[in-house]
Order: C-alpha cells, then sequence, then structure tokens
C-alpha cells in the first residue's frame, strides 16, 4: 500500500506541494444513483414536480459543486477546470436516475475529487428537490469510475459489484426484475 501523500512524517496533514509536477490533461469521471419510487421517478421525468427541473437544476448544481471543490474539501487543489458535463439518465427498471459527470482540467494535480463532488451535489440536488414527494429517496453509489492524466496514468473501475443494483436486507426478489423495485399487481 502507498503511503498516505495528506500526512507529513509526524502524522500532520498537509496540502501536497505539486509544485514540481508536469501539467497534464487530466479527465476524471465519477458516478452515483439516487434511488426513488417509480411515480417519484415518473413524476421527475415529467417534468410535475412542484419545484421545477429537477435534473436541469441538478445539473446547474453539479456545476457549481463542481466550481467550489476546493472550498469544501479541505486539502483539494484550487483548479483551473476546463470543462464538466453531467448525465443523468432515468433507469426505471431500477427506481433510479444514474448520475454520470465527467470533470476535466490541464493541471499539476488531478481533477478527480472535483467529478465526485459534482456527482454528490447532482444527488444531493435531486433529493432536495423530491423530499417533498418521497422522504425515503435514497443516494447510491457516489464512486470515481475512471482517471487519466498524471504520473499514474490510466485507471478505470472494474464493473462489479458497485455498479449492481442492491437489495436491501429484508427485500424480497419475487417479481423483480434486475433487482428493481417490486411490479404493482392489477
Amino acid at each position: 500500500m502507498s503511503k498516505l501523500t495528506h500526512f507529513d512524517d509526524g502524522g500532520h496533514a498537509h496540502m501536497v506541494d505539486v509544485g514540481k509536477k508536469p501539467e497534464t490533461e487530466r479527465v476524471a469521471v465519477a458516478a452515483g444513483a439516487v434511488e426513488m419510487k417509480r411515480e417519484t421517478l415518473d413524476a421527475v421525468g415529467a417534468g410535475i414536480m412542484g419545484k421545477g427541473d429537477v435534473l436541469g437544476i441538478a445539473r446547474v448544481a453539479a456545476i457549481a459543486g463542481l466550481k467550489r471543490t476546493s472550498e469544501l474539501i479541505p486539502l483539494c487543489h484550487p483548479l483551473p477546470l476546463t470543462d464538466l458535463v453531467v448525465g443523468i439518465t432515468p433507469d426505471r427498471a431500477a427506481g433510479v436516475l444514474r448520475i454520470r459527470a465527467e470533470a476535466a482540467t490541464t493541471a499539476q494535480t488531478g481533477v478527480e475529487m472535483e467529478a465526485m463532488t459534482a456527482a454528490s451535489v447532482a444527488a444531493l440536488t435531486i433529493y432536495d428537490m423530491v423530499k417533498g414527494v418521497e422522504r425515503g429517496v435514497e443516494i447510491r453509489g457516489i464512486r470515481l469510475v475512471s482517471k487519466t492524466g498524471g504520473k499514474s496514468g490510466e485507471w478505470a473501475r472494474e464493473r462489479g459489484d458497485a455498479d449492481k443494483p442492491r437489495r436491501r436486507p429484508g427485500d424480497r426478489t419475487k417479481g423483480r426484475i434486475g433487482g428493481g423495485r417490486p411490479r404493482k399487481s392489477g
């Protein structure tokens, strides 16, 4: 295991000195999901939520969150961001909105925290906008999917359990398709 870079030899937290590192193009992709009842998901998709365009506002919030990452994460460097693409896709079978945030920069350090912050803020915004209809909404699986650039080069998460819909303890599987919510009969 590598040494944790945000601690000095005395065990004190510090900001990593990136001054001697070369600037490289860097891209990071993060993902997450917001699970909700199908009725809520349908209302979001139809644009009939009382607070407005849930997906549009969540995309704008992701951009705002990305820009403020270094203010939110104490040891994160401010970066000259060059791009952010946020996709929020309804997955009706699984009962989720899937979030994908791809951030880019040309800098001396990576943009992973910015991508994950964007995905997190999008998820929190969705929760805020639908909580009046459904309090049990759940944010799941905020994670780094891939990154490129820098000394460590490319990295990509292997598709595994983190990308599969999860069942809660006590959930029944009868009548489910792909681990989604139970179908209503009638």
